[in-house]
């Protein structure tokens, strides 16, 4: 081999070596790999050095890049000539409280060197205080940072004679929807009300027709049908004509007349038959309907009649209330059910015999202060909530929960009475807000 063609092998080497270990230093997609250590929300994954357990930083509106800049202890830093404090939230074993740092020109300040103080602004008015006292190595706030973090910011801070003054939004849970696209979602508000919670036995049963106003129309005389005016299907009138018989005695023509208003149900007879001991028509007043619940032996020491029910239909959402009238004496020999029977209004024909239906028995009842529809509750971020709603702004609330039952939610912690939340469709909110990274785990 020449040295001419030496040289030039070992200079394509050289380059080549030189490429790889510049590929190997740098990564490929330097902005994909530091946006894959964070969440959608600025947390890092794991712990930053400096970053105390239990401490999180307050987070500003929506996801993406951060919009400040954080603490040696990954929280807010505000800023203002040498002087600057850093706001966390604790929560680790203890209600969330507000920890803050300062530091003069980068270097951490002695707490006792500085007066704060923070307002918080949250959705709907409510305005919370706080002030701080020394500890160890931070200032800690006088109260809890309540559920939702999600506030309108002003911090007071006092050092050296000097005073600082900052105003920041830290917005999580919240979203804004304009009023037509929330009609047009079908999302409807209410207010958080006193209301009474039901302790209930589930039962399942089906609609049958209201025997007592049932009624089998026979001829009073036997004879041939020679007109037949009415057929099923058809609404009649107390005295409405149903057909014409030809007496087989006296020959005469008599009028069959309906005895009760209501529905034919079945035309049994045509012209040119005879008429005799067999019903020619089945009418029925609709006006009111049997539902039969069975009662599974367990449970029947605890149900009577006159006990309400509040029944729902599984096919078209009907929904209407009743008592108990009838405890069938028997237990059915196959499952040892008895049958309860609750005669259910139907003024508007909306409950059809055969119908499959739920009764929830009310065997307690009792009056809570603040209750919010069943319906209206999710669960978001591990916390049972409802979102709240003020303008176009609709914010989630987490609450503790009491009694319930199919109707209402007693809430215990989270929510005053009068407060508007969203009572159906809660879960358009939920997923908007989701969408719009508004939400935060913490």
């Amino acid at each position: 081999m020449s040295k001419r063609a030496l040289i030039i092998i070992l200079l394509l080497l050289a380059v080549a070596g030189g490429y790889y270990v510049m590929r190997d230093s740098t990564p490929e997609n330097p902005a994909k790999e530091e946006h894959a250590a964070e969440d959608g929300h600025g947390h890092k994954e794991g712990k930053e050095e400096g970053h105390k357990e239990g401490e999180r930083e307050e987070k500003g509106h929506g996801a993406g890049e951060e919009e400040f800049e954080r603490g040696p202890n990954n929280g807010r830093m505000l800023k203002k000539d040498d002087f600057a404090v850093e706001i966390t939230i604790f929560e680790k074993g203890v209600p969330p409280q507000f920890r803050i740092y300062a530091y003069d020109d980068g270097k951490p300040l002695n707490p006792s060197e500085v007066q704060l103080a923070i307002e918080l602004s949250r959705l709907g008015g409510e305005v919370n205080q706080f002030t701080f006292t020394p500890e160890d190595n931070f200032l800690a706030g006088s109260g809890v940072v309540e559920e939702p973090h999600s506030f309108d910011v002003k911090v007071k801070a006092v050092h050296d004679g000097k005073t600082y003054e900052w105003a920041f939004e830290s917005y999580e849970g919240r979203t804004k929807i304009s009023k037509e696209a929330s009609d047009a979602a079908g999302v409807k508000i209410e207010e958080a009300v006193s209301a009474s919670i039901h302790e209930t036995i589930k039962l399942t049963g089906r609609t049958t027709l209201n025997q007592n106003t049932t009624a089998q129309v026979k001829a009073r005389f036997p004879g041939i049908v020679r007109e037949v005016k009415k057929g099923p299907g058809e609404s009649v009138n107390s005295g409405d004509v149903l057909a014409m018989v030809e007496s087989n005695e006296s020959l005469q023509v008599y009028p069959v007349k309906s005895p009760i208003s209501g529905v034919i149900l079945a035309r049994n007879t045509n012209v040119g038959d005879v008429a005799g001991d067999a019903p020619m028509f089945t009418i029925t007043d609709t006006s009111d309907v049997w539902a039969e619940f069975h009662i599974f032996p367990r449970d029947i020491d605890r149900i009577k009649t006159g006990q309400k029910v509040m029944i729902t239909s599984f096919e078209g959402g009907h929904t209407g209330e009743a008592p108990i009238t009838t405890m069938l004496p028997i237990a059915e020999a196959s499952s040892q059910t008895v049958v309860a029977r609750v005669t259910l209004p139907n003024p508007e024909g909306l409950w059809r015999a055969g119908m499959t239906v739920r009764g929830d028995v009310v065997i307690a009842e009792r009056q809570v202060p603040v209750a919010v529809k069943t319906a209206a509750i999710q669960r978001m971020e591990g916390k049972t909530a409802v979102f709240v709603q003020e303008g176009e702004n609709y914010e989630m609330q987490p609450i503790r929960t009491g009694a319930s039952d199919s109707m209402w939610t007693e809430v215990l912690e989270g929510l005053q009475p009068g407060a508007r939340y969203v009572s159906e469709k809660s879960f358009q909110i939920k997923a908007d807000i989701g969408k719009s990274g508004a939400s935060h785990d913490h």
